[in-house]
């Protein structure tokens, strides 16, 4: 009896401070968009923004979702949510399982992050296999009128180069700064 009263108190303890709400889950497609304030995002920040090097491109919706991003790595157009494995550019092939991406914006500033992770990439390199992974943001104010995004670019990745004699290659960035450097997005188009 004692200790069954123990186990209701526990429960009763464990569960009452959650309180009566649904809790919030992630879409399908892994993605969040938060906008400060509460409010819509503002569908004048949407469509194609290509950056001045490096290969990123994201196509980013009138609800601040992005329905796709070509990554660094491999020039290739990942689908949130959607594990496939896609030909390189540069004539491999390679597997690519996005994680969790996200999207912030200020819309009194249009400060836009945008956070991209990519759960688990295998890419074949000529005899060699690069596997691991990424995590990159992108933060910085959109220009709507001169369709012009200046951003920060932010990479924490960890990679293995296997060699064809068993013999690997850590190519990771430093885990608590990773690797930054300006980019410059153009909006190629709009919805």
């Amino acid at each position: 009896m004692r200790r069954t009263a123990s186990t209701i108190a526990c429960l009763v303890v464990a569960v009452l401070p959650m309180g009566c709400h649904t809790p919030s889950a992630r879409p399908p497609d892994g993605q969040s968009v938060v906008v400060e304030g509460g409010g819509k995002f503002p569908a004048a920040l949407a469509g194609t923004w290509k950056a001045d090097r490096d290969g990123w491109e994201f196509v980013i919706e009138r609800d601040g979702r992005i329905s796709s991003a070509v990554i660094s790595l491999g020039r290739v157009r990942v689908t949130p949510g959607k594990s496939e494995t896609l030909p390189t550019q540069g004539g491999g092939e390679g597997l690519f399982e996005p994680g969790p991406w996200s999207v912030y914006c200020n819309p009194k500033t249009n400060e836009v992050i945008v956070k991209i992770v990519m759960r688990h990439v295998r890419v074949g390199m000529a005899e060699a296999i690069l596997e691991g992974t990424s995590t990159d943001t992108f933060s910085g104010p959109m220009s709507p009128a001169d369709n012009v995004w200046q951003v920060q670019w932010t990479n924490f990745s960890t990679y293995q180069l296997q060699m064809p004699d068993g013999s690997a290659s850590e190519l990771s960035t430093d885990e608590t700064y990773g690797e930054t450097n300006s980019l410059t997005f153009e909006r190629l188009s709009r919805p």
